[in-house]
């Protein structure tokens, strides 16, 4: 079993991409040894830029990524879903050796799965038992610029200690995060924060656009629209009103912000965006059982 000397943990990522990056840039702001970080990564530009600007140790094979040095007390998985099966085959061997708190952060795989792919055997009635203590995490790209959200669940087997590990790892990205009880709420995470910039980003696509056309220039109709939506957000987040009373007290009685939820009402928008988030949470469940056949 991995057992660094020390209590801050090493920590190793395998995949170099922007969510990793968030990540490791949070840890290091926070004072965490870079002698305590590793990424595995398989393309060298990639590599060359993080151990430049990171000053970091950075790795071309995972397995080395996992042993080289101190032992990895943390693996944060950070590939695409269509590669992880062979990624974790490849570094089985390492993970059950060390034992090391996995974290992933790949949408749409089933803890199960990675069991079954760990298992020395890779039969499919190995993937009852983890063997490994594993924890999905499922961030948002807001987490680029330390504005994150996520949701955390965590097996049976991952001790306390590993679970503060893990809270050690996203509360540098994400400025609320939760566990769930059971797995299938990642999705519902999913569904509300990790697809969730999108349907803002939508709504204040729509929003800039409408300002273009009542004459406002592009750059002032967007800035308003994002600082507008921002500052509703800080509201919601800091106030002791729900969000709903929050609507209300901007919406005066026959007042021009009513006539626009009048419209907005009439047209489905409020329904129209959760059947969206249903959909979103649909097919998390769908890419689950297709990822798992991998």
């Amino acid at each position: 079993m991995s057992s660094s000397s020390s209590t801050v943990p090493t920590i190793v990522f395998i995949g170099g991409g922007n969510m990793c990056e968030a990540i490791l840039s949070g840890l290091l702001s926070t004072s965490h040894p870079v002698s305590r970080i590793r990424v595995s990564e398989p393309f060298d530009q990639r590599r060359a830029y993080l151990t430049g600007k990171y000053g970091i140790s950075t790795h071309a094979d995972n397995k080395d990524a996992i042993t080289a040095g101190t032992p990895a007390d943390v693996v944060v998985l950070a590939v695409k879903p269509q590669v992880v099966g062979v990624v974790v085959r490849d570094v089985a061997p390492a993970l059950l050796q060390l034992k090391p708190l996995v974290i992933s952060i790949v949408a749409g795989v089933a803890i199960k799965d990675f069991a079954r792919w760990i298992h020395p055997n890779g039969t499919a009635a190995s993937s009852d038992a983890v063997v490994v203590p594993f924890v999905r995490l499922m961030p948002n790209t807001p987490a680029l610029v330390g504005e994150g959200a996520a949701g955390m669940y965590a097996e049976a087997e991952v001790s306390a200690k590993q679970r503060e590990q893990a809270e050690y790892v996203v509360k540098n990205i994400a400025k609320e995060y939760f566990w769930v009880d059971k797995e299938s709420a990642i999705d519902a995470v999913t569904a509300i924060s990790g697809s969730g910039p999108a349907y803002f980003f939508l709504v204040l696509e729509a929003m800039e656009k409408t300002g273009v056309e009542m004459g406002l220039d592009r750059n002032v109709a967007g800035k308003l629209a994002a600082q507008t939506a921002l500052g509703a957000a800080r509201m919601m987040l800091t106030g002791d009103d729900d969000v709903a009373t929050l609507r209300k007290k901007v919406t005066s009685p026959n007042g021009s912000t009513q006539a626009a939820i009048e419209t907005m009402v009439a047209e489905n928008v409020p329904e129209g965006i959760s059947k969206g988030v249903i959909a979103c949470r649909d097919r998390c469940v769908a890419l689950a059982e297709e990822f798992g056949k991998l």
